[in-house]
């Protein structure tokens, strides 16, 4: 087989192959590129030399670390990794999608093991399961957002195989996968990188550190390998769609961003593949050009997260304040009035925390709500609190079942962070296993001082690095059989069958979306064509006028009559009623 790596600033490169080396020849099609032709068979063990160097460095493009990344490469026949089952071909209007972790959906985190919860899944009637990122990092056990091999598969979680079954059980089971996959920055352990060519830029800087060389000298074959890689998801693995991290940290400063190269060529292998592959970005920007389409101007991304939504409500249900809430607090209904209407609630105002203006409009006319999507909960705004407290936490079953009305009949593409839709009393915490006990001891000590900034004891922040913060962070599989669990998962699945059967709820008219609310008393009433939401969020009943249009009780958290003949109609504190024709 044909072996070959690109290394730009070497002058010699040497193929380890098991214990035999052979030396590589320059292409001369494609400078920088080295090549060789050795026999090789799946399994096999390999890496490259540069220079002369002792150390033996695993493949960028290699598709298994089994001894992890800085063990060698291993042979992987990509072939045997294409899903037999069809995909369900789930359009991105139509899904209803559920963040997983691989590593803490289950006490065993693997595929496998994931894979065996599909049916529950299936029963509550999402679409899509959102992977989290599974490129190799250090150790057993992180988020793994410090991936460093964006080619290849954790090998803990079962590697490039156990993705490659996972992907085939979902498809089984009628299900999409969407993976999280990060350009933005490598982990800072294990990055092999730099040792082979202009990977990264000193040019610009994020918060990770030096950025990904995306348009300074080399960054044609930066860029291609990074699009080479998402493609590569896609198209071996059968996988339906990505979640891009941070790509407002994404630094560009090309014509063509890469951006707008990477979504042209998902649409293409879409039109190539007759599916409906989409990309999904998170972006802090509040800038709808990311999801404008790009013959209009625009980046082309499918959809974007939403976390102006995702802050008003967390304010309206919480009371919280603080940091990048305090903007949503000063009238928590209002701002989640503006989100649901108008997508972002920063178009251009002024941002406390960020102190300046922030964000653009969305215009309301050409933008389908499709372009956003809206959660409740995710991993990062649970796992980025100090004690990786849920929802659940702090409040009442009742403000959960608010919540999931206001995602799931919302007006944008649901999400759901696994175990939220039967309010898990597990937290989901910051943990990591580096080996290397410098950064270890680094990660777990700027822990300690980002939260005491905020008034936390030391001693009240969970240690990173103990592996009993990953435990803590498992779901307990047998909260869903018992109360109040139970009840929540029924309702959960309830929403997620009315948003099915009723096309009101998938409607993509974003201007047609009506809201009223009551800052005092903390209603709120939204409606999507013939379909009306009464949430109550308050300590008392409440009555609220809908007008006499003939609509009845569809579902409800409490006990509600139907609306009076005068169309008003009687929600208990803290409960929630979907209404319809």
């Amino acid at each position: 087989m044909q072996f070959e790596v690109w290394a730009p600033l070497t002058d010699r490169v040497a193929l380890r192959l098991g214990q035999a080396e052979h030396g590589m020849e320059r292409d001369s099609d494609r400078p920088g590129w080295w090549v060789v032709q050795a026999p090789a068979g799946d399994g096999d063990r390999y890496g490259f030399r540069l220079g002369g160097a002792p150390e033996v460095r695993p493949d960028p493009r290699g598709r298994r670390l089994p001894d992890g990344p800085d063990g060698p490469s291993a042979v992987v026949d990509a072939a045997a990794l294409a899903p037999q089952a069809p995909p369900p071909g789930t359009r991105l209007q139509d899904a209803v999608l559920y963040e997983l972790h691989v590593g803490t959906f289950t006490p065993e985190g693997t595929f496998d093991a994931a894979a065996a919860r599909l049916p529950h899944l299936v029963r509550l009637g999402v679409t899509h399961v959102e992977l989290m990122p599974v490129c190799p990092f250090p150790g057993l056990h992180g988020w793994g957002y410090d991936g460093v091999a964006p080619w290849a598969v954790h090998e803990p979680y079962g590697g490039p195989a156990g993705l490659a079954r996972f992907v085939d059980a979902a498809h089984r089971a009628g299900l999409g996968v969407v993976l999280d996959v990060v350009h933005n920055h490598l982990g800072p352990s294990g990055n092999h990188l730099p040792a082979f060519g202009p990977y990264f830029t000193d040019a610009h800087h994020t918060p990770w550190g030096a950025a990904v060389n995306l348009d300074g000298p080399g960054s044609d074959e930066v860029r291609a390998y990074f699009l080479g890689s998402a493609l590569a998801w896609l198209r071996d693995y059968g996988i339906d769609g990505l979640r891009l991290d941070a790509v407002h940290a994404l630094a560009d400063g090309r014509a063509l961003t890469f951006l707008e190269e990477l979504s042209a060529a998902v649409d293409a292998l879409a039109a190539e593949t007759g599916r409906p592959l989409f990309l999904i970005a998170e972006s802090d920007a509040c800038d709808p050009r990311t999801t404008t389409p790009r013959a209009a101007g625009g980046l082309g991304l499918h959809a974007q997260w939403n976390d102006d939504f995702h802050h008003a409500l967390h304010a309206a249900l919480t009371g919280e304040s603080q940091g990048y809430y305090a903007d949503f607090a000063q009238a928590p209904l209002a701002a989640l009035a503006k989100t649901m209407t108008r997508a972002f609630f920063h178009d251009g105002t002024w941002s406390s925390f960020r102190e300046r203006t922030h964000g653009r409009p969305v215009d309301r006319r050409r933008a389908p709500a499709h372009r956003f999507l809206g959660y409740a909960q995710t991993h990062d705004q649970v796992g980025n609190r100090a004690q990786g407290d849920r929802l659940a936490a702090s409040v009442s079953p009742g403000l959960l079942a608010c919540a999931a009305a206001l995602v799931l009949a919302g007006p944008f593409v649901p999400m759901l962070f696994m175990g939220e839709e039967w309010g898990a009393g597990t937290p989901w915490q910051y943990f990591t296993d580096h080996p290397d006990p410098d950064l270890a001891r680094a990660v777990r000590e700027g822990r300690r001082r980002e939260f005491a900034a905020h008034g936390w004891r030391p001693e009240e922040v969970p240690d990173p690095q103990d592996p009993a913060t990953r435990e803590r962070s498992c779901l307990d599989w047998a909260e869903p059989e018992r109360e109040p669990h139970a009840r929540l998962l029924e309702w959960y699945r309830t929403l997620v069958a009315l948003r099915r059967t009723h096309p009101d709820l998938r409607d993509p008219d974003l201007a047609a979306v009506r809201v009223a609310y009551d800052e005092e008393r903390r209603w709120l009433t939204f409606r999507r064509g013939d379909v009306r939401v009464v949430v109550n969020a308050g300590a008392e009943a409440a009555t609220v006028a809908l007008g006499r249009n003939g609509v009845r009780v569809l579902a409800a958290w409490e006990e509600v009559p139907h609306p009076d003949a005068e169309g008003r109609v009687h929600v208990p504190a803290e409960s929630v009623v979907v209404l319809g024709p």
